[in-house]
């Protein structure tokens, strides 16, 4: 008698108390989910949109094998459960990890004796947890010679991951965000939200989730990378058309204290006839967390404020916190409602800033309206359109995620969702109340965040140079996964003395990158920090500052030459708006690999420290101290010009370039006009 069975496009396989389905899922993909437990859970989507209902399969039965193509990709699974996945042309893009007595029935044409081993380990294995859900590890056959990228956001400098072992979970600067694309020509969301981790070993890849019920991931193929990320955006959602205003530049810093700094830094920015598109007023701007509103004192018009800077055509964001402190109101309205995060273990505080406070628990669908209506009556109903999701992932004080517990379950099986709910709380308001250019600046994300108008930046890294390099990886990788609106706190968050010659040097190179990216943000705390005039207020303890952080708080000649790089950011303004268009439309990200515009070329596989910047720009940064030049790439094709120079190049080598201080190597492909 057979396991395998087909039904309505699907593909099933039960055995030993285990059943497994393979369905069509978008072009060229399959969903693959399985179980251990009585009823496969085939409702719940997690990062993927309902199923677009383009089933152009083919399925051929075999007495002991069933094999299903969907476009470009087939697999093959046999009586036994074991798969395998072949592109267009049958060649091997992954199979499972099984090491068995016998290869009886083995799949296709992998080769069958490195499976005959006595280890009998299974692929998939489901280690039950006392209390009923299993810890699920899912093994795959490595390739030596494949590269892997995306993944999200890590804090290291490797582009290509094979041979890392990555954390699946949410921290302050890291954003789990699992697709990843393989230079064999095949794109992986692992669709599990639980706590994990994923080994790109060169002898098996290993995923890994804690806690949960089911596997659940999806596999897509195609000959492009631009087509992976492409097929993976139309199955996840694509970013809106960013607002125009967003292209522009953002001033930030730790913090705005007052409603009166805020319009002296406007002011000065027109004065100075400098660019200005976006102020953000950060953290601490409230009374006490769980408010939700400024506080009276030091803001007594906000209304007033927000209407002067768009008059000015500034555009006012605002930071929103998911915390609540146990001294606020709303605490014990939504402890009653089961609306915060609960610890299994201890005192129910899982944020000591300046309170004792709990995260709000986005999960819950009810807790998500609770904090857009407060949201809604002290900001939005004032004119205030653009949020700042801060402290996203969320930032425990201990990430000890065994102690977290969410309306949809522990935080072990559920948490790395916590920012896409989060996103999808602001998102929700704003759309129920006609907003349709919904973006709002999250510090953290998970697959999918990106259909809720969702910029991701890079948390609060430090003031250097190894941070910079992280941060131009961090960028691409996101990109990658499913992330193009994204940015950086341009000089890093932690670290930094205005005066000081090294970091102004950074700062420099850091603003010089800044402006290719896809939204330039100037953010910091720079040092010395400033204390508040008083230490408490209605016995809440208040929030130092940093010192000035604005573009001419570090010299004249920082000034005279970032001042001179926001001038080309605007000229690149329209370009780049052409870059939002086709994130929207596709999924494409704006800032990506050399790999992404040029697959066909090996150098450009390799090349980890440049990258495009749409399908005309290419970027290379200086991320070292002192440097005076640096080798740079460019791909074969028309040839390239130097974008201040306009001196050409030919393509298909590499070139030396020389980088005093007030220069980035930029080229721009052929004839292409990026700048207005």
């Amino acid at each position: 008698m057979t396991n395998l069975s087909v039904k309505n496009h699907k593909v099933y396989w039960r055995a030993s108390g285990q059943q497994l389905v393979i369905e069509p899922w978008g072009k060229n993909s399959l969903r693959i989910r399985a179980t251990c437990s009585p009823h496969l859970d085939l409702q719940e989507n997690w990062a993927l949109l309902p199923d677009p209902d383009n089933h152009q399969v083919k399925i051929k039965e075999k007495p002991s094998m069933v094999r299903i193509t969907h476009g470009n990709i087939t697999a093959e699974i046999d009586n036994r459960g074991r798969l395998a996945f072949y592109n267009q042309r049958g060649e091997l893009l992954l199979s499972e990890w099984w090491r068995q007595r016998t290869t009886e029935d083995i799949p296709g044409d992998i080769k069958k004796e490195k499976y005959v081993s006595p280890l009998e380990i299974e692929a998939r294995e489901f280690n039950p947890i006392p209390g009923g859900k299993y810890q699920l590890t899912q093994y795959f056959e490595a390739h030596r010679d494949e590269k892997i990228f995306g993944m999200g956001q890590y804090q290291q400098s490797m582009l290509d991951l094979k041979g890392c072992v990555l954390e699946l979970a949410q921290r302050n600067s890291q954003s789990s965000v699992p697709f990843m694309l393989s230079s064999l020509g095949y794109g992986m969301l692992w669709n599990n939200p639980a706590v994990g981790e994923v080994h790109f070993a060169n002898n098996q890849t290993l995923w890994r989730a804690r806690v949960t019920h089911q596997l659940d991931y999806w596999i897509t193929a195609a000959d492009r990378p631009s087509e992976l990320v492409e097929q993976y955006a139309a199955v996840t959602g694509t970013v809106e058309v960013m607002p125009e205003f967003a292209t522009g530049f953002w001033q930030s810093k730790l913090r705005y204290r007052t409603q009166d700094e805020v319009l002296m830094v406007a002011e000065e920015y027109r004065r100075r006839k400098l660019p200005l598109s976006v102020l953000v007023i950060d953290s601490f701007h409230w009374p006490i967390q769980g408010t939700w509103r400024f506080n009276d004192i030091d803001w007594p018009d906000p209304k007033a404020m927000v209407d002067k800077l768009r008059a000015m055509g500034i555009e006012l964001m605002v930071s929103v916190w998911p915390t609540v402190d146990q001294r606020a109101e709303s605490y014990n309205e939504m402890e009653t409602e089961d609306f915060l995060v609960r610890s299994d273990r201890g005192i129910p505080i899982t944020l000591d800033s300046r309170g004792s406070t709990t995260f709000v628990d986005t999960t819950h669908p009810g807790a998500r309206d609770y904090v857009w209506q407060k949201i809604k009556q002290n900001y939005y109903d004032i004119g205030i359109r653009w949020f700042w999701l801060d402290m996203a992932e969320p930032e425990y004080r201990t990430y000890h995620f065994d102690n977290y517990r969410y309306f949809m379950g522990t935080a072990l099986e559920v948490g790395n969702i916590y920012p896409q709910k989060f996103a999808q709380c602001l998102y929700d308001g704003q759309r129920r109340e006609g907003q349709r250019d919904v973006l709002n600046l999250v510090r953290c994300a998970w697959a999918g965040s990106q259909r809720f108008g969702m910029l991701a930046w890079s948390g609060d890294v430090h003031s250097s140079f190894h941070a910079l390099h992280n941060q131009v990886v961090a960028g691409l990788n996101m990109g990658l996964a499913g992330i193009p609106w994204w940015t950086t706190d341009i000089g890093g968050f932690q670290g930094g003395r205005h005066d000081d010659p090294a970091f102004r040097e950074l700062l420099i190179r850091w603003f010089q990158w800044g402006v290719f990216c896809p939204v330039c943000r100037l953010h910091g705390c720079r040092e010395p920090e400033i204390p508040p005039p008083e230490m408490y207020r209605d016995g809440v303890e208040q929030c130092n500052s940093g010192s000035p952080n604005e573009l001419w708080s570090f010299g004249e000649e920082n000034e005279r030459i970032m001042s001179r790089w926001l001038g080309i950011r605007e000229r690149l303004r329209p370009y780049i708006h052409d870059q939002m268009v086709a994130a929207h439309q596709k999924g494409t990200p704006v800032m990506r690999p050399l790999f992404y515009d040029f697959p066909d070329d090996p150098a450009c596989w390799e090349i980890e420290d440049q990258y495009m910047f749409g399908p005309e720009i290419l970027v290379a940064p200086v991320l070292a101290q002192g440097m005076q030049s640096r080798r740079v790439y460019l791909p074969p094709g028309d040839g390239w010009r130097d974008l201040l120079t306009d001196q050409r190049r030919p393509g298909g080598g590499w070139i030396e370039v020389d980088t005093p201080i007030d220069t980035i190597p930029v080229f721009v492909r052929g004839d292409a006009t990026v700048l207005a």
